[in-house]
This record gives C-alpha cells, sequence and structure tokens, in this order.
C-alpha cells in the first residue's frame, strides 16, 4: 500500500515538474494571451497543451496496459521500460539541443506542440516505470485467471494515471502563466529564463533506475 502510495505520488511530482517546466509550454500560453489582450485566451491555450500532453501520456502508457497482462513477465517488462527510460536519460544528457521540428509548428496548433514535445522529451515514457509498478501483479495464479480483467482494469489505469499526471501538469504551470500575464511579463521570462534539461536528463535515469530496482 505504501509502494503505491508512492508511486501516484511519483506521478503527481512529475506532473508538477513538467508543468514548472516552460519547455512544456506554458510560456506560449501567456505569449497567446498577450498578442490576443483576451484573458480568456490563457485558459484556452492552457487546455490545448493539456490535451497534447494528456494524449501523448497516453500514447505511451495504453500499450504497456495491454502488456501486463503478460503476469509471468511483468518483472522483465518493468526492468525493459526502466532500461529504455535510462538510456534516454542518458541521450538527452549528451544532446543538449531541443528537436528543431518543434519550431515549425504553427503557434495556433498549441495541442499539437504540446503533445510532440511531451513526446520528443520522454515525458511518457517517464511515467512507463511508474505505471508498471502501480499495475504490477503478485500472484500469478490469480492474475492468469483474471487475465481479462486485468486487460480492461489496467486501460483504465492508464487512463488515470495520465490525467492524474496532466491535471498536475496543468495546474503548475497555469499558475506559473497566471503569474507571469498578470504580475511579471513575458520580459521576466526572458531574463530570468531557467533551463531544466539537465535535470530533466537526471530525472528520468533516476525514475528509470527505481523501476529496475522495483521490479528485482
Amino acid at each position: 500500500m505504501e509502494t503505491t502510495a508512492a508511486l501516484w505520488g511519483a506521478v503527481v511530482a512529475s506532473g508538477v515538474y513538467h508543468g514548472a517546466n516552460p519547455g512544456m509550454g506554458w510560456p506560449l500560453a501567456v505569449s497567446a494571451a498577450l498578442m490576443e489582450r483576451r484573458r480568456l485566451a490563457l485558459i484556452t491555450a492552457l487546455g490545448a497543451l493539456a490535451v497534447g500532453h494528456f494524449l501523448a501520456m497516453t500514447a505511451i502508457l495504453i500499450p504497456f496496459s495491454t502488456m501486463t497482462a503478460l503476469v509471468e513477465w511483468q518483472s522483465e517488462i518493468r526492468i525493459g521500460a526502466g532500461i529504455i527510460v535510462i538510456l534516454l536519460g542518458i541521450y538527452l544528457l549528451i544532446n543538449r539541443r531541443h528537436p528543431r521540428f518543434l519550431a515549425r509548428v504553427p503557434p495556433h496548433r498549441l495541442a499539437l506542440w504540446s503533445f510532440l514535445a511531451a513526446t520528443a522529451h520522454g515525458a511518457g515514457l517517464m511515467l512507463a516505470p511508474i505505471y508498471l509498478g502501480i499495475c504490477a501483479v503478485d500472484e500469478l495464479d490469480a492474475g492468469h485467471r483474471a487475465a481479462s480483467e486485468l486487460m480492461s482494469a489496467n486501460i483504465a489505469q492508464a487512463v488515470l494515471v495520465s490525467v492524474t499526471h496532466t491535471l498536475a501538469m496543468t495546474v503548475t504551470g497555469g499558475l506559473a502563466a497566471v503569474v507571469v500575464y498578470f504580475w511579471l511579463g513575458l520580459k521576466f521570462v526572458s531574463r530570468s529564463w531557467f533551463n531544466l534539461d539537465v535535470v530533466w536528463a537526471l530525472s528520468l535515469i533516476l525514475v528509470g533506475s527505481i523501476g529496475i530496482l522495483t521490479a528485482l
């Protein structure tokens, strides 16, 4: 029970972290509101970013949810997911350049930009080892008897993880956007831009390592 609570805490914490990271798009919401000179534009832009982020999460987690039905391979699957996350973290440490294709997405297509940004940074992949830990099956015999039930339940669990994570991300990013829009302005962002790329890469390595350790 404590382990499950810790995993759900990690889902929320990663969402807060994504929301605070300007690279996940909240400055774009501020920019849209300032250009349109409408407060509603800020909410609309944040909603589009949330939709794109949610779709990126489910695109990764739902395929993994079907794999958890293979209960006899659950440890191997979790270890493999952890290794992939670690390798992605190492790659991002070595390659600091942001994907160029993101700059080609029109500013008004924020949902598409959010989906591509989250996918390119491995945001959904980061949740995979955590998600697999939440859905871990301890009793193989019970797992076999409930295989079909596991499939549907874990798909629902994948959606719930995505919703929880995206909600935490949107609230955090939304608070940052509101503070900048109403009080600080975009000049503050340009002058005090903080880059979390290294921290993000290291967090991927950490989450992947934890996923492997819990599987073992």
